[in-house]
């Protein structure tokens, strides 16, 4: 099954508080979205549009400024949390979820439970954040299984660096917090490494700081030697993690900072846990290109197609790239090319309505028609992304930056809506969301998009502007047993009628006869008639920011 992944945060999916959101707002001022909102009608939906999995997105317990006493949970250090409502990054609990989550909070294990059973009898997988490079400042679990030891519980803490140890050590400092929050009175002795591999007492804003690094096996300060022999505390603990949430029915994991984790240990986490539960996919966030196949070997099922993919079709929408780059990115992974996920927007990237990327929604529809049609690579989209949610507010920590928070405490106009039903949304929100829907519906119930070849059109269309701009169309083959659908992208605003060669060769490579018929748009446009023939123009009417997917 090729999965089509929906992204979402649950403290922000149906957060329906009353009134005016506060910049920097308490749980109580804003309000918090809840486990509930995911009712068996909104994970019916989810599935009607295609989806195979949602990825709730924050559901461990991590680091915050909200107190929970009757829990035993006290609020952390507001100098070592990001926002009111902290970073879903920075992990209080592996074991725990997320109390501002749950209508009730101290039956939270019992409500995440429900949410999975909802999830699984809707026809959708659960995926869960594994986050394995760093934890909380304050990291203490109240859930682990008894007889667990705690990370950092065993430490040698006079030593830098030891493989028996899960923390990295600066014996002698103390953490200085105050680079960043003047007058700061948290302490830290001795300072641990922070998480983005800031091997110093100084982090500044800009670095991880809420976050402690962990430690398997590899001495960074020591030249990076690595000893893995035997099996280090770490490995052990965070595989006995994943086993946990594996055995409470989570489908995936989809692993923060991939890379800054050694491969040995992925290696070796994930046979164990497949070993004992098969069907469980890992999902990589990696970054360099280079490294893509050394973790498809260590296990990983799929990796993030950002440097690459998502950089290149962002670039066009902003016309300082052609369409016809894409071919050049997906040339460069071709052999791994069915293990990519490829996306458009979340939690990390800009939103494409926002002014720091398109400024409109519309315009990114024709980048997520080429990223989700032309292969059988895993596709994700970002709660929101498919109504123009565009990321604009001021809610705290991050500012206005095109991204929708995931600091603060914040009511979320389109997500609410979403929640409530798609009665709820405007005419243009709505004309949107079938828009995507169409697109993925494709990518999960049609064999030639599910399962099909695929063949780049671009080589015989690149050199005749004024029936074919490069810069600005795409076009492709996607082939199935019996049936073939050409796909054209047009990344300019206005409509156009283009003339699309298919050459000969792929007319070998689809099966297709040559003659005039009718062809039936998938994406929902009106039919339209074609006359093919091998190395002639076949005219083709697109819309502007879309696309067509005729059926022959």
């Amino acid at each position: 099954m090729r999965p089509v992944i929906y992204q979402v945060l649950p403290r922000l999916f149906g957060n329906g508080k009353a009134g005016k959101n506060v910049p920097g707002g308490t749980l109580e001022e804003n309000g918090c979205g809840h486990l509930s909102a995911f009712t068996p009608a909104v994970l019916r939906r989810l599935r009607g549009a295609g989806y195979t999995h949602v990825w709730y997105t924050g559901l461990l317990r991590h680091a915050t400024q909200t107190p929970r006493p009757a829990l035993g949970i006290p609020a952390d250090h507001p100098d070592v949390v990001k926002g009111r409502a902290g970073s879903p990054y920075a992990i209080s609990d592996y074991y725990d979820i997320d109390p501002d989550l749950c209508d009730d909070p101290a039956r939270r294990h019992e409500e995440f439970d429900a949410l999975v059973g909802r999830t699984h009898r809707a026809g959708l997988k659960v995926v869960m954040d594994f986050v394995p490079n760093h934890v909380a400042r304050r990291y203490r679990s109240v859930c682990a299984p008894d007889g667990l030891r705690d990370l950092g519980a065993d430490d040698d803490t006079s030593l830098a660096f030891s493989p028996a140890n899960n923390f990295y050590y600066l014996p002698g400092e103390t953490l200085h917090t105050d680079r960043f929050a003047p007058g700061s009175d948290y302490r830290e002795q001795p300072a641990r490494a922070t998480g983005n591999d800031c091997f110093h007492a100084w982090p500044s804003r800009d670095d991880w700081y809420e976050t402690v690094k962990l430690n398997y096996g590899q001495d960074y300060q020591g030249g990076g030697r690595c000893h893995f022999d035997p099996v280090p505390s770490t490995w052990l603990k965070m595989t006995q993690i994943l086993l946990h949430w594996a055995g409470r029915g989570v489908d995936a994991f989809r692993c923060d900072m991939a890379e800054m984790v050694p491969p040995a240990f992925w290696q070796y986490a994930i046979a164990e846990v497949k070993r004992q539960y098969p069907g469980v996919l890992f999902i990589a966030e990696v970054y360099n290109p280079a490294r893509y196949r050394e973790y498809i070997g260590s296990g990983f099922d799929y990796l993030y197609n950002k440097v690459g993919l998502y950089d290149t079709l962002r670039a066009i929408v902003g016309g300082t790239k052609w369409a016809c780059d894409v071919t050049r990115e997906w040339q460069a992974v071709d052999d791994i090319a069915d293990r990519m996920l490829n996306f458009l927007e979340n939690h990390d990237e800009q939103r494409i309505a926002s002014d720091f990327f398109a400024g409109r929604a519309d315009a990114g529809l024709p980048a997520f028609i080429v990223a989700a049609l032309m292969g059988r690579a895993a596709v994700m989209v970002y709660a929101g992304q498919e109504v123009g949610e565009r990321g604009m507010e001021a809610e705290g920590f991050s500012g206005r930056d095109g991204r929708t928070t995931i600091f603060d405490y914040w009511r979320v106009d389109t997500l609410s809506r979403l929640a409530r039903g798609l009665n709820r949304l405007t005419r243009e929100e709505r004309r949107l969301y079938d828009a995507y829907a169409a697109v993925t519906r494709l990518c999960s119930g049609d064999a030639a998009f599910a399962e099909g070849g695929f063949y780049d059109l671009m080589y015989a269309n690149f050199d005749r502007p004024a029936s074919f701009d490069p810069s600005r169309q795409y076009a492709f083959l996607r082939t199935a047993p019996s049936r073939s659908v050409l796909v054209v992208a047009n990344f300019a605003a206005e409509a156009r009628e283009v003339e699309v060669i298919v050459p000969a060769h792929a007319f070998e490579f689809a099966g297709l006869a040559t003659g005039a018929r009718q062809c039936t748009d998938l994406l929902g446009g009106a039919p339209q008639t074609l006359d093919l023939a091998p190395d002639r123009p076949v005219r083709i009417a697109v819309p502007g920011y879309g696309g067509v997917a005729l059926q022959f």
